[in-house]
């Protein structure tokens, strides 16, 4: 994905319709009316997911009604596993054909080792009570991402 496909405070967020990690369907339109943040990560039980997103359980009780919800390419199961190894208690999205990870233009060449392959950039976002982008933060580090929806949220 080029950086002009990228969104933009003000943006709609793109709809989405997918499993979590215990098979139950989740839209982004149940959130209207509360701010959430969504952030997709790359593997579930990896060590900077895992650093993200207990970061992001551990701030759970400082964000008021924003509710927080993960993204990856991972199936359910393993994010059900993900979830109850860390207790997590926030939703798990599978997004396996990195369908809904394209629609916010988190899906693209990655470097490793000197090998290039396709796979989840790291980022965030705090959708607003409309459903519109509030903030939209590409390519976050993993102890970055509480710390950034804090700051938001404050202003």
């Amino acid at each position: 994905m080029s950086d002009a496909d990228r969104l933009n405070p003000g943006d709609r967020a793109p709809a989405f319709h997918l499993a979590d990690q215990h098979g139950a369907k989740h839209r982004l339109s149940e959130f209207k009316g509360s701010r959430v943040m969504i952030f997709f990560y790359p593997k579930a039980n990896t060590p900077g997911c895992t650093t993200q997103a207990c970061a992001l359980r551990d701030i759970a009780g400082e964000i008021g009604d924003t509710a927080i919800v993960g993204i990856s390419p991972d199936e359910p199961d393993k994010l059900e596993k993900f979830d109850t190894k860390h207790s997590l208690g926030f939703t798990l999205l599978s997004d396996p054909d990195h369908e809904v990870a394209e629609k916010y233009a988190v899906w693209g060449e990655k470097k490793m080792y000197g090998k290039s392959y396709m796979g989840i950039i790291r980022s965030a976002f705090l959708i607003d009570e409309k459903g519109k982008v509030e903030q939209a933060w590409y390519k976050v580090s993993p102890k970055d991402t509480p710390k950034k929806l804090l700051a938001a949220l404050d202003q």
